[in-house]
């Protein structure tokens, strides 16, 4: 699995996601556009220490996906979402888009930092786990509407 760490990753990713208009249909799930860049913000957050969105802790969460997160198998289509992190109320496609293109760019910005903070319920990440999972979760929504 690649990271978002290594080089060209960051390119890959903004080159996908400008390929991604409002009528972009989504090649399975129910979110439209705007509500996948306002669901992708969040692990980016959390990585920016912006916002933790309450996740705890969970030894069950830890043992059955935390190394998931960073593994190198592709997720599959459908998978079930976090009740924390599914988004049902519409988004402006335009404001998403740029909060998201925000984040990434703010997350390139730091790619040389090697002291992350825990991550609220997976615990203890090293980098390239944490570029690892960033890039992971970005990849399968960006494969969810055909970029």
């Amino acid at each position: 699995m690649k990271s978002f760490f290594e080089d060209g990753v960051y390119e890959e990713i903004t080159l996908r996601l400008n390929q991604i208009e409002k009528d972009t249909k989504p090649q399975w799930g129910k979110m439209n556009a705007g509500q996948m860049f306002n669901h992708c913000q969040m692990p980016l957050n959390i990585i920016l220490e912006k916002e933790d969105y309450g996740v705890k802790p969970n030894w069950l969460v830890n043992l059955l996906f935390k190394k998931s997160m960073y593994s190198d198998k592709l997720w599959r289509k459908n998978l079930p979402t976090a009740p924390g992190f599914k988004i049902t109320d519409e988004k402006d496609f335009e404001k998403e888009k740029q909060e998201i293109t925000t984040l990434i760019d703010a997350l390139n910005e730091q790619r040389e930092r090697t002291d992350w903070q825990p991550h609220p319920a997976f615990g203890k990440l090293t980098k390239d786990q944490w570029g690892k999972m960033q890039y992971k979760h970005l990849d399968h929504h960006l494969r969810q509407f055909g970029v």
